[in-house]
């Protein structure tokens, strides 16, 4: 029997770092999991503490967590497609740069990117910007492999396949470039989900499928191209239960992490809005292969 990867987004907290991570990806019973370094939203980073680093290793290898399937998610702040300012995209390159010797540092090979928008450029101005970008920071010595991101295409964005292929296609180290694909944001960018064989044909055909790191598994809140980018719970969105299944355990996919990036749930305690991480559940959902339509539930009464 194959082993399913399957996890989800988890914090790296600046106290525990990795080890901290990695408790949490063992209290969801998953197998595998993503975190960023630091926050998504800003350059705020600790320093990497190379005694958590060895710990999380330990814990790990006690759970069979292989780190070579553990993913790093780059900061939303990096964005490689937009020149105008030339102070921005210098510092772009360089923070891309620092992510990956973290990454280094950590051990943790597979570094996830979303493109980038090219705001007032034109398109083809934004992918050269992310062209010249990549073979600016990219090494041919480095373990780390830049994942470029598929996108919804929402304003400016640039990560449709055909995107993704001139992208990698100019690369000096196309070796060291792969793909992430976002379910949701497949969806949203006109990719129907429902044939997925259809689509993996073409990927084959454009980049091909070997090229493909791992899966952010997550359902959608709009319909087929809507170019909006907003995650549902597993199952509850319009890709649905059924088909977000047939994707994770596609079997050109069997060896590729899939991650859920699926939203927190909301619960009301003593007048306050809290959120809590519903990975738990939908993982034993996905490994079931059973939908729980009550799962939304059981998340609030579980954590009390």
């Amino acid at each position: 029997m194959e082993k399913l990867l399957i996890g989800s987004h988890v914090s790296f907290k600046k106290d525990s770092q990795l080890v901290g991570s990695v408790e949490e990806a063992l209290s969801y019973k998953a197998n595998t999991f993503m975190f960023y370094t630091g926050a998504p939203q800003n350059t705020n980073r600790a320093k990497i503490d190379e005694q958590k680093t060895l710990e999380a290793y330990q814990l790990m290898e006690e759970n069979g967590i292989n780190p070579k399937d553990v993913i790093v998610h780059a900061p939303y702040i990096i964005n490689l497609a937009n020149n105008e300012k030339k102070d921005s995209y210098q510092f772009a390159i360089n923070f891309l740069a620092q992510e990956i010797e973290r990454c280094e540092q950590l051990g943790i090979p597979r570094l996830v990117l979303h493109p980038g928008s090219y705001v007032k450029l034109t398109k083809e101005e934004g992918i050269k910007n992310i062209i010249n970008g990549l073979n600016t920071v990219i090494s041919s010595e480095q373990s780390v492999i830049i994942c470029l991101e598929t996108m919804a295409g929402k304003g400016t964005e640039i990560g449709t396949i055909d995107d993704l292929k001139e992208i990698i296609d100019y690369m000096k180290y196309p070796e060291k470039v792969m793909v992430c694909l976002d379910t949701c944001h497949l969806n949203d960018a006109g990719y129907d989900m429902t044939k997925f064989d259809k689509f993996l044909k073409e990927f084959d055909e454009k980049i091909g499928t070997d090229k493909i790191a791992c899966v952010h598994i997550n359902d959608s809140k709009n319909p087929l191209g809507a170019h909006k980018d907003r995650h549902e719970n597993f199952g509850l969105g319009f890709l649905g239960f059924d088909t977000l299944i047939n994707i994770i355990y596609h079997d050109k996919l069997k060896d590729v992490p899939k991650i859920l990036e699926t939203p927190y749930v909301t619960k009301t305690d003593d007048s306050k809005e809290r959120l809590y991480p519903p990975y738990l559940f939908e993982i034993d959902m996905i490994r079931n292969k059973k939908f729980d339509p009550d799962f939304i539930n059981k998340i609030r009464t579980y954590y009390k």
